[in-house]
């Protein structure tokens, strides 16, 4: 985010979003896209705990090896 902190952006201004999949328990992780084009991405238990800030190709190579079933192993 060129040196700028997340908490310079209002939290409550981002469009933050969660996968259809996620669970009624809370257990869910939410993203939202910065005005950098950066991802946000925090525990939606915790709304105003940490936020991890990821670029866009990171998400991108992250997602495609989910699809890809990179991480299925991690799951059994």
């Amino acid at each position: 985010m060129d040196g700028a902190k997340l908490s310079d952006v209002r939290r409550a201004e981002l469009a933050w979003q969660k996968s259809r999949r996620s669970n009624p328990s809370g257990n869910c992780v939410e993203m939202a896209e910065l005005p950098t084009g950066e991802i946000a991405v925090r525990n939606s238990r915790y709304p105003d705990g940490p936020v991890l800030i990821y670029t866009r190709e990171e998400v991108e190579a992250f997602v495609g090896g989910a699809k890809d079933g990179d991480f299925d192993h991690i799951l059994v």
